[in-house]
């Protein structure tokens, strides 16, 4: 979040930032972790933790503030929420109404970051939204640790996860994607980063409309368009 151009924009353009962490779970170490990576964008933010369980809020520290809340924001009126492994457990078809939920309690121009990683962060997902519905989507993870592009798939979003078979966009693309990665095996010398960069602008050259990277990440890393993989009709 703290490299992505338009999180980074709204942020600063914001009078009085403050971010959510909805749903942060047993233990709030990524929200903390969250609220140090984003004040280096922003020193003034401001960030709440909620959780639905009132037994999980702690006390605050840190500058950061927990308290119970679901999907109405405790009716809050962040610029950033973010999500993560809260809708896997809702079935696909609560999606939506989760979504109108959350975006509705938005500030005007704030942003919704719905994901999905695993235990350690080394997969990760996430559909980025505002008020107008999902922008795009972002698949990234631990070079040294995935085989192939399309391992993300048992991580992607709910708004996705059952959407990957033959015919829907999510699925071209993966597929794509471990394909390009295959033709991008002679780079493997060099390490994962530099085989995925390359498969990444075979991907482009196919007519995929990635985001370029505009630096080198820890993470591999694919950002595209949310209207090049929502799910058909």
């Amino acid at each position: 979040m703290a490299h992505d151009v338009l999180i980074t924009r709204r942020l600063l353009e914001a009078a009085d930032p403050l971010v959510v962490d909805l749903g942060y779970g047993a233990s709030p170490v990524t929200t903390l972790e969250m609220a140090a990576r984003l004040r280096a964008v922003r020193p003034d933010l401001r960030v709440v933790g909620l959780e639905i369980d009132p037994e999980r809020v702690v006390p605050g520290r840190d500058g950061v503030v927990f308290a119970r809340g679901g999907f109405e924001l405790a009716g809050l009126r962040p610029n950033l929420v973010r999500a993560f492994n809260v809708l896997r457990q809702y079935p696909e078809s609560a999606v939506p109404a989760a979504w109108s939920t959350i975006l509705s309690g938005l500030a005007p121009d704030g942003l919704l970051l719905d994901g999905t990683c695993d235990e350690l962060g080394r997969r990760c997902a996430w559909i980025l939204l505002d008020r107008a519905g999902p922008r795009s989507l972002t698949l990234a993870w631990d070079p040294f640790t995935v085989d192939q592009p399309s391992d993300i798939a048992e991580r992607l979003p709910k708004a996705l996860i059952h959407r990957n078979i033959p015919g829907e966009p999510i699925h071209t693309l993966l597929t794509a994607a471990d394909r390009a990665w295959a033709v991008a095996a002679p780079l493997a010398p060099y390490g994962p980063r530099a085989r995925w960069r390359h498969a990444a602008n075979l991907l482009l050259e196919q007519g995929f409309p990635l985001r370029p990277q505009r630096r080198r990440l820890r993470d591999n890393q694919l950002t595209i368009p949310w209207s090049a993989v929502a799910p058909l009709p």
